[in-house]
C-alpha cells in the first residue's frame, strides 16, 4: 500500500515526529523543513483556530494538490487569566528559549499551583481552502517547579488529569495517547477516512 503524504504546516521537528507517530506508517508526514522556498506567513490571529487557518491556507495554496495539516496550540493557565494562550512560543519574547517561557510562567505563578490546560486547533487544507476544523484539550495543573526532561515547551510543568506525573516524565506513547494534540488529530484521522 502506497503512503498518502501529508504536510504539516511547521518547522518545529517534536511536532511532526509526535503527529507522524499517531499517524502511523500509512502516511508520508513532511514538514516545512523539507519546503524551505514557501513563505512564513504572519500569525497574527487572536485565536488558535485563527492561527491555524492562516497557516494551513498559506502552505496549500503554495503547494497546490498537496494535504496540508496546521496546528495552532498552547497552555491556558488559569491563574494567569488563560495566559499565555495564543502566544505559548514566545511568552518570554520573540526568540525565547522553552525555558525562557517555562521560568516566566513560575514567575508569574509566584509559587502557586494552577488547574491549567493543553489546548490544540488543527486545521486542514487544500488549494488554500479550510477542508475542517478540529479541537482538542487536556486538563490539567501546572507545577511550580519542573520534573522530567522529556516532551517539549511546558511538558515539564504540566501534569495531566489522572496522571501524578508531568508530561516530561510520563513516556511519550502516554502522552501520544492523552495529548491535546492527540486528541484534535483523532478527529483529523476520522475525518481523512471519509475523505480520501
Amino acid at each position: 500500500m502506497t503512503s498518502r503524504m501529508l504536510l504539516v504546516a511547521t518547522g518545529n521537528a517534536h511536532k511532526t515526529q509526535e503527529i507522524a507517530a499517531i499517524l502511523g506508517s500509512e502516511w508520508k508526514v513532511e514538514d516545512l523543513r523539507a519546503h524551505p522556498q514557501l513563505s512564513s506567513p504572519e500569525e497574527n490571529g487572536t485565536t488558535f483556530e485563527a492561527n491555524a487557518r492562516i497557516k494551513a491556507e498559506s502552505a496549500s495554496r503554495e503547494l497546490p494538490g498537496v494535504l496540508v495539516l496546521s496546528d495552532d496550540s498552547g497552555l491556558e493557565v488559569d491563574a494567569l487569566g488563560g495566559a499565555p494562550g495564543v502566544i505559548s512560543a514566545r511568552y518570554a519574547g520573540p526568540s525565547a528559549t522553552d525555558a525562557d517561557n517555562r521560568e516566566r510562567v513560575k514567575r508569574e505563578l509566584a509559587g502557586r499551583e494552577s488547574t491549567a490546560r493543553f489546548h490544540c486547533c488543527m486545521v486542514l487544507a487544500r488549494g488554500g481552502q479550510t477542508l475542517g476544523v478540529f479541537n482538542g484539550a487536556v486538563e490539567g495543573r501546572i507545577l511550580i517547579t519542573e520534573h522530567g526532561s522529556g516532551g517539549f515547551g511546558y511538558d515539564p510543568l504540566f501534569v495531566p488529569d489522572g496522571y501524578t506525573e508531568t508530561f516530561g516524565v510520563l513516556p511519550g506513547a502516554v502522552k501520544n495517547q492523552l495529548s491535546h494534540r492527540a486528541r484534535a488529530l483523532s478527529q483529523v484521522t476520522e475525518w481523512l477516512k471519509t475523505n480520501p
